[in-house]
C-alpha cells in the first residue's frame, strides 16, 4: 500500500503533541501517533475491528532536521501489515 497525496496532506498537519488520533479517512480507519511537536510519526491504516485494533498497514515517518531545526528529509516508510 502507498500513501496517496490526499492522505499526505492530512498527515502534514500538526496535531496535539504526544497524542494518539483516531480518524476516518474515506473508506479507511486511521490511527496515528504524534511526536512532541505534534507531527504524525506512526500511522496505522485499514479497517478497525470491534476491539478498536486496525487491521491493515503500518507506516513510520522519518523526519530529519538540520542544526537549525529545518526539515531536511521527510518521508514515510511502509513497515508491513498490522
Amino acid at each position: 500500500m502507498k500513501i496517496g497525496d490526499k492522505l499526505l496532506k492530512e498527515l502534514s498537519k500538526r496535531y496535539g503533541p504526544d497524542s494518539t488520533i483516531d480518524k476516518k479517512f474515506g473508506r479507511y480507519d486511521l490511527t496515528f501517533r504524534t511526536d512532541a511537536d505534534g507531527n504524525p510519526v506512526t500511522l496505522f491504516i485499514g479497517n478497525r475491528d470491534v476491539d478498536g485494533k486496525i487491521n491493515g498497514n503500518r507506516f513510520v515517518r522519518i523526519l530529519i532536521r538540520d542544526g537549525n531545526g529545518k526539515v531536511v528529509k521527510d518521508h514515510w516508510d511502509a513497515k508491513g501489515p498490522t
